[in-house]
């Protein structure tokens, strides 16, 4: 039986996780692009900056009622936090209201009538779902870490967490500064930030989080420190991942040996490993590494796009 195709339309495409979903879905065989919409380049041909992009597709400049009246049965916005919601308020006042939406920012990982979009925890509930929060890159890594020990915990985990620059966007700051970042660490947000809390609720335990930049481009590692209630063999930490995580073919387990940030550079799954434990006082360590455009926003995007058309999950997503 064939499968139908759907037409799909990225807001915010010129970004670096738009140009990861414009890659992504150009491969992908059900699904084609109606719009790529950038403001400031508009008119440019998506491929002179977009390597494999379809040749002839070009930026246009939608505005929200544009994005809302076009032929797109799926939206991604890739958008900066605070500027989804114009776009999904006219989607919703449209004629079509039940399209689906993947937004990609943070406005929507708070609110309970949208479904937040972690595949490996909430698989189910992102079937058929058309209002689809895309969890943050940070958020991605660390709870994947900690939800398989939340029962056996005593108290906050504490992720201390380094991103490449890319993490930061493309607009000029200190967290994407090459002179700033030269031989650097740079930490920042170390108390409030919004994945703490995006972590935190959707994990159900305190989350204690602590960011930084360093200078290469792209990849995140996050080293978590899990008090425990009572002590734990390694064996026994690792059993607890195999269960959770054990099928699942984008998430890659490497055991007592700690993943690696170059590793995960342009692949599609999270690493996680370099288990640890001490018994006084009982404390496990879990790492984990994930590209941060892909996993971490436009593969995971990809992923729930799936679910919600009824594709195959994995469709157009190569397991790195």
């Amino acid at each position: 039986m064939s499968v139908p195709v759907k037409s799909i339309g990225i807001v915010g495409a010129r970004g670096y996780v738009g140009g990861e979903l414009v890659r992504l879905i150009a491969s992908h065989p059900h699904l084609e692009i109606a719009f790529v919409s950038s403001r400031s380049t508009a008119g440019e041909e998506v491929a002179v900056h977009v390597n494999g992009a379809p040749a002839g597709l070009k930026f246009s400049s939608l505005e929200a009622p544009d994005v809302a009246a076009s032929p797109a049965d799926v939206v991604i916005l890739a958008l900066p936090n605070g500027e989804a919601h114009r776009y999904v308020a006219e989607i919703d006042a449209s004629e079509r209201p039940d399209r689906v939406i993947v937004d990609v920012s943070a406005d929507y990982r708070f609110d309970d009538s949208w479904v937040y979009g972690q595949p490996e925890r909430f698989r189910e509930t992102i079937r058929g779902a058309t209002r689809i929060s895309n969890p943050g890159c940070y958020a991605t890594a660390a709870q994947l870490a900690i939800a398989p020990m939340v029962d056996a915990l005593n108290g906050p985990a504490t992720v201390f967490a380094v991103s490449g620059y890319s993490g930061a966007g493309a607009t000029p700051s200190d967290k994407n500064n090459p002179e700033i970042l030269r031989d650097n660490l740079l930490p920042y947000s170390l108390t409030g930030h919004i994945h703490e809390r995006e972590v935190a609720r959707h994990v159900g335990h305190p989350v204690h989080f602590l960011p930084h930049v360093a200078p290469f481009f792209r990849g995140i590692s996050v080293t978590v420190s899990l008090p425990l209630a009572d002590a734990m063999t390694i064996d026994e930490m690792a059993q607890r991942y195999e269960r959770a995580y054990g099928s699942e073919p984008l998430i890659q387990l490497t055991g007592a040996k700690p993943p690696l940030v170059r590793d995960i550079a342009d692949q599609h799954h999270v690493s996680i490993g370099g288990w640890c434990v001490s018994e006084a006082p009982a404390r496990a360590v879990a790492i984990a590494t994930i590209d941060n455009l892909l996993k971490g926003a436009a593969t995971q995007a990809l992923q729930n796009v799936n679910l919600a058309c009824g594709f195959d999950e994995l469709e157009g997503i190569a397991n790195g």
